[in-house]
């Protein structure tokens, strides 16, 4: 079993142009949020009245140099960004910050954190309660992740001076889900499933920070697979 892939990932699936969604997985149909799995500031999403609401701002002051929160992986965790620089400060400020969600979600899963203040951070909207339902099913169901999983070939379209797109491959044929307790890996084989294809949006904050708005992926893309 790879990771990001457990028994109720397909719940995402419904909506994955909008959340953090989850590919491979099983499907119980589940997609409620007990307040017990709660992100400060995942609440914040579309509101009853259609209208986005913003996330809390981080905590810096305001302009393009926000002090971005420190992330740490655990020494079995292990992300490969491959090109991740276009040469053009805008675009490649936004991969920065993609950079920073990816490593920041797998560190709220691995340390079993049901609250982190750097997941609002990088995320907002409805990305952002698909990111605190991602990391609660982890911590549900005694999960972690283990291994390297390595992002690549990313294409960044920018849409004026505040927001971008940006397509990314991950290659997780090294990287697995495994069990808290006992510590071991679910390894498979390497399938043509191993291989995701991500699209996010990001849009920049009054602080200078890029935000992921919307994030969707799919397994087996011919776009990422070898």
């Amino acid at each position: 079993m790879k990771r990001r892939t457990v028994p109720v990932a397909a719940a995402f699936a419904a909506t994955a142009a909008l959340l953090l969604t989850a590919c491979g997985g099983g499907n119980d149909g589940n997609t409620a949020n007990t307040g017990n799995d709660r992100i400060d500031g995942a609440e914040q999403g579309t509101g009853k009245d259609g209208k986005e609401r913003n996330s809390p701002a981080p905590t810096s002051a305001p302009g393009e140099s926000a002090d971005r929160p420190e992330v740490e992986l655990p020494a079995d965790v292990k992300n490969v960004f491959e090109s991740w620089k276009t040469g053009d400060p805008l675009k490649d400020a936004a991969l920065a910050d993609a950079r920073r969600r990816i490593e920041a979600t797998d560190a709220a899963i691995t340390r079993t954190a049901r609250e982190s203040e750097v997941i609002p951070f990088y995320y907002k909207g409805e990305a952002l309660t698909g990111a605190a339902r991602w990391i609660s099913l982890f911590t549900k169901q005694n999960l972690s992740v283990t291994g390297t999983t390595r992002y690549y070939a990313p294409r960044v379209t920018q849409h004026g001076k505040t927001s971008v797109g940006i397509l990314y491959c991950a290659d997780e044929s090294k990287a697995y889900t495994k069990n808290r307790k006992t510590g071991k890996p679910d390894k498979t084989p390497v399938t043509d499933k191993s291989y995701v294809l991500y699209n996010a949006r990001l849009d920049r904050n009054k602080h200078g920070v890029w935000q992921t708005s919307m994030l969707s992926s799919e397994r087996g893309n011919a776009k990422c697979t070898p």
